[in-house]
């Protein structure tokens, strides 16, 4: 049988086809053209990014802690912005120029002795009458001063009340108001400063009213003493010899 020219063309286009037919259909070729999706590789994935930004949000809370902390830090050792200490040095300093200007006895133990001794206890010794009362004069003026003074160291003491109160109430509202231990440290200790400044006050006019009754009472005691004194003296003077008086004239 002779196939003509074209009849040899078709069957020749469809062998072609069957084979390009047999060829997409064997397994090396179907990969080449097959949608790559794989359901267990996506899902592995997903987990896996997931995890990666699980990590990263808690780097993020890490370092947002780490940054609190050291705010915290940074509080605690914040200083207290309130500040009575001149005051209360001045307070101070006030009451000691006070204390430092008594007297004669002032508050010096070997000045007292000496200065009591020869006032108070051998002050009759070797003198006149007339030195005897110069001496009770100048006792009697120590003793003043000494009440002066008294009532001075008392009147400061009073005037810092107001002072006291005032720094009391900054302090305590500053304690309150405290962002950290540094600031609630300093507010204590300034109070402490306040109290203590207030019972050096109290010690100091304790000490003043104390010197003022000791002296009225040596005062006291040194004139019975020379009252004594000059009693014996008259005593020991000369005899009382009588005269005649008259009271009137012819």
């Amino acid at each position: 049988m002779i196939l003509s020219v074209s009849s040899l063309r078709y069957r020749r286009s469809i062998a072609a086809g069957v084979l390009a037919l047999a060829v997409t259909l064997s397994p090396g070729g179907a990969a080449a053209f097959d949608i790559v999706y794989d359901p267990s590789n996506y899902a592995q994935n997903v987990l896996t990014a997931a995890r990666a930004l699980q990590q990263i949000n808690n780097q993020i809370t890490s370092l947002a802690n780490q940054a609190q902390m050291l705010i915290n830090q940074a509080k605690q050792l914040t200083k207290l912005p309130t500040s009575v200490l001149s005051q209360i040095e001045g307070n101070f300093a006030e009451m000691k120029q006070l204390m430092g200007e008594a007297e004669k006895l002032a508050y010096n133990v070997s000045n007292i002795e000496s200065q009591f001794s020869s006032s108070f206890q051998n002050f009759a010794v070797g003198k006149t009458d007339a030195q005897l009362i110069a001496s009770a004069r100048e006792r009697w003026q120590q003793s003043l001063s000494a009440y002066e003074h008294s009532l001075k160291a008392g009147a400061v003491a009073v005037q810092n009340l107001d002072g006291t109160r005032t720094q009391t109430s900054t302090l305590v509202d500053s304690s309150q108001s405290a962002v950290g231990v540094l600031q609630a440290t300093q507010a204590g200790n300034q109070l402490l400063g306040v109290q203590t400044r207030q019972l050096a006050d109290l010690t100091a006019m304790l000490a003043a009213q104390g010197r003022a009754d000791a002296l009225e009472k040596s005062q006291k005691a040194a004139a019975q003493e020379q009252a004594r004194e000059q009693f014996s003296r008259f005593l020991a003077g000369s005899s009382y010899s009588p005269t005649t008086v008259r009271m009137f004239h012819d």
